[in-house]
């Protein structure tokens, strides 16, 4: 039977997000110096290190020291992170309006799948804002009606770890640490808009903080 340590270095090495929400078991062992140094010491064999997003509040595996190979693999993984921007700003921007309030979806924001369906199908501009969402190449929906393309596009988020669902008896999903991660990107390349995607990428694997 695998270890809780070897649990998370595997979990971490996978490219998982480790927060309170996704994995409060490995969250809180991590959050231990000395449980997380000997993850640090065991990554380090492995070219990789114990990173973390949000002030400490989410955890995940990165490069250590970089090659050629290890520079081309961030900056693939950059540019497919920054290609799916555009629905995911647009999908927290829905979750904004649809929920009236000013707040951001955030670690640990609740939403309840059948409240917000019933807003948007109550109003024609959300709908219209979910149908273009969900027909993006991230979500890949091919419903025409609200409840198909809201449910494809929470599987999505779930499969992606940006959100999940505690009780698949209930459609309640909870934002995970992730969701402050994509904050970070978003905030980096807002920052270095004036470079091209290449520039950035590169500049995001020189400085090691978000990849």
């Amino acid at each position: 039977m695998i270890s809780e340590q070897g649990r998370i270095l595997e979990s971490l090495l996978s490219g998982a997000f480790i927060c309170q929400v996704s994995d409060e078991d490995g969250w809180r062992f991590l959050k231990t110096t000395g449980n997380s140094d000997k993850i640090e010491s065991q990554l380090n064999m492995l070219n990789r290190t114990l990173a973390s997003a949000a002030e400490g509040e989410v955890y995940y595996a990165a490069y250590q020291t970089l090659g050629d190979s290890e520079r081309k693999v961030l900056t693939s993984q950059f540019q497919d992170i920054s290609g799916h921007l555009v629905p995911l700003v647009e999908w927290l921007l829905l979750v904004q309006q649809a929920g009236g309030t000013d707040v951001p979806v955030t670690q640990g924001t609740a939403i309840r799948l059948a409240e917000m369906q019933l807003t948007i199908e109550d109003t024609p501009a959300f709908a219209e804002q979910l149908a273009k969402i969900s027909h993006y190449k991230l979500f890949g929906s091919t419903s025409v009606t609200v409840d198909g393309q809201i449910k494809q596009v929470f599987k999505r988020l779930t499969d992606l770890g940006y959100m999940l669902r505690p009780n698949q008896d209930k459609q309640i999903y909870i934002a995970t640490g992730k969701v402050e991660y994509l904050y970070e990107v978003i905030k980096f390349i807002d920052e270095t808009e004036s470079l091209s995607l290449a520039e950035q990428a590169d500049s995001a694997v020189k400085q090691g903080s978000l990849i």
